[in-house]
């Protein structure tokens, strides 16, 4: 069967049995499904009777929360590509407030528009397939926007001797009866980028628990700032955007705030209207000093809601063991952040790659690695040092510009010296690189030039101005080196025997690693041990390598078209 975007999971188990069952579901499910996965809960739904079911509100029930818990965690190992969101529209805590005809007064629109619908519903007569699958269309038509061609799949006979999941088991039974308790206003924090299915459980239970309003603090600028590699997080606006999308879609009737967060309690300890506060078990302590800041302000504490850490099967040294952005960002090193510029004025090969990052980022440690692996490596710096080499066109242009007191007793240039003359001065600075950055630049493409001759893939061009000179339109690719400025310094200095506020300066003087990334097809950091570098860099160049045969692929194609 032909894979669809977006498909929609209607779960009619009981909700203490789902557990068992909910692993296979979701394989079942991935094979059909290659994006977003809605889940729809309906316990006890029965889509083989004849007569067309209606949908029928449910209780925020302690068994709910559980098992959204373990749906979550489960996506996150058996699907982790796909966006998996459950919806709670007919989640009502109070009847009395519940409309009286039912959850969906006119079908729900969701922001991916479902093209199949999935189901766990056993058929134990075959010869109702037909009737049933018409039966979950119609349900469907009642609840959600669909496409018009929507498909339907019982999940069931796919399932048929699959190993059950036997390691949730069932839920204890006075799990399963538990009521729970909901609050008119509920408040979470936190960063929120690449929303993952550790945060969209955070989010669930929370839509659970807020009867009214949730209120939503998302960390801005200066809470980001000890975030690893945070120069990859989201744009605020972006991962506003996302969580907006993604609560729109699971309780559209809630009231929804989000706020930038710009210290660690933001809101949480001014709003008098709040009852609950959600943290994890790693920021239980975050919600216990929420409570102490608003006892000092006058007000009443918040309930704390501790919600349980997702472990992430898929972490390697150094990622975290718990599913995390942090993790995800790390997995980002040595993928394509954005696709290539379209370069037809550059040879197919060699393929050059155009590496640069600031000071002590580790940028020439990894171009050697890359050398190893094959590349060609083009030292831009000690192309610097050939250009102001006696009697080259640089060094004459250099000594009328910036007079012949420069020379050393060798008829060198005093580099040193030349650095003074143009330090803290744009203008002169600019009639420096105005000089030698050309003369560079032309070493650079003969370089090239012989590493085509010689058959060569793959160059290497290790320029840490390789942006501000404008040599990008020598390069297939950007690469891109990070690391934090602390850790920057640190190396600076014992480099180089500066002081650290010297280290400070220099970096001060060099792009930032954000403005760097702006430019950037692949980043990489040398944040971490050696080996787990060597790792990034070897899956770069793997990556690398695919494009380098799918451009060519594509290159005969086109020859080949234009030879008919």
């Amino acid at each position: 069967m032909s894979m669809f975007s977006t498909g929609i999971l209607v779960l009619t188990s009981p909700l203490h049995a789902l557990p068992l069952r909910i692993a296979p579901v979701l394989s079942s499910a991935a094979q059909l499904v290659e994006r977003t996965l809605y889940v729809h809960l309906h316990p006890g739904l029965n889509l083989g009777s004849g007569s067309p079911p209606r949908p029928v509100f449910i209780p925020p029930a302690a068994d709910l929360s559980s098992f959204i818990t373990r749906l979550y965690s489960k996506a996150s190992n058996i699907c982790a590509h796909l966006d998996v969101r459950v919806l709670l529209t007919n989640v009502c805590a109070n009847s009395a407030t519940c409309v009286p005809n039912g959850p969906f007064l006119t079908p729900q629109s969701l922001s991916h528009s479902p093209e199949v619908v999935l189901t766990d519903f056993p058929l134990h007569d075959p010869g109702q397939s037909h009737q049933v699958t018409q039966c979950l269309q119609r349900y469907m038509g009642h609840c959600y926007v669909c496409s018009p061609s929507l498909k339907s799949v019982l999940l069931h006979p796919q399932l048929t001797g699959v190993q059950e999941d036997k390691e949730e088991g069932v839920m204890d039974p006075e799990e399963r009866t538990e009521p729970l308790e909901t609050y008119s206003d509920v408040v979470v924090g936190g960063t929120f980028d690449r929303l993952h299915g550790a945060h969209k459980m955070l989010l669930n239970i929370s839509c659970l628990l807020a009867s009214k309003r949730f209120l939503i603090g998302v960390c801005d600028q200066m809470m980001l700032k000890k975030k690893v590699l945070k120069e990859l997080i989201e744009p605020y606006s972006l991962r506003v955007q996302k969580l907006q999308e993604f609560l729109q879609d699971v309780k559209p009737s809630l009231q929804v705030e989000i706020v930038p967060l710009d210290d660690p309690f933001g809101v949480s300890v001014v709003d008098p209207l709040l009852q609950c506060i959600v943290v994890s078990e790693e920021t239980r302590k975050g919600g216990e000093a929420v409570n102490r800041k608003r006892l000092e302000n006058g007000l009443q504490p918040l309930v704390v809601h501790v919600m349980q850490l997702l472990k992430d099967d898929h972490h390697t040294i150094p990622e975290e063991e718990k599913i995390s952005s942090s993790s995800l960002r790390s997995r980002l090193l040595g993928t394509l952040l954005t696709p290539p510029k379209d370069s037809p004025h550059l040879p197919l090969l060699p393929y050059v790659i155009g590496l640069t990052g600031g000071s002590g980022s580790g940028k020439s440690s990894i171009s050697r690695q890359l050398e190893a692996l094959g590349a060609i490596r083009i030292d831009c710096d000690r192309l610097g040092h050939e250009v102001y080499l006696p009697d080259t066109a640089a060094y004459r242009r250099v000594l009328e510009e910036f007079g012949q007191d420069l020379l050393n007793q060798d008829r060198t240039i005093n580099r040193p010296a030349l650095g003074k003359k143009v330090f803290g001065n744009q203008e002169r600075l600019k009639a420096l690189t105005d000089i030698v950055w050309p003369e560079i630049a032309a070493l650079v493409k003969r370089r090239i030039s012989q590493a085509r001759e010689e058959g060569r893939r793959v160059c290497v061009l290790d320029a840490a101005v390789l942006l501000q000179a404008g040599w990008t339109d020598m390069v297939h690719e950007v690469w891109v080196t990070i690391i934090p400025e602390e850790e920057a310094v640190l190396r600076i200095t014992q480099r180089d025997g500066i002081a650290a506020e010297d280290a400070v300066k220099r970096l001060q003087s060099q792009w930032s690693n954000a403005k760097l990334l702006e430019h950037a097809n692949v980043a990489l950091s040398t944040l971490w041990k050696p080996e787990v570098t060597h790792k990034q860099v070897l899956k770069a160049w793997n990556l690398l390598q695919k494009r380098i045969q799918q451009r060519e692929q594509g290159h005969a194609r086109v020859t080949t078209s234009s030879q008919l």
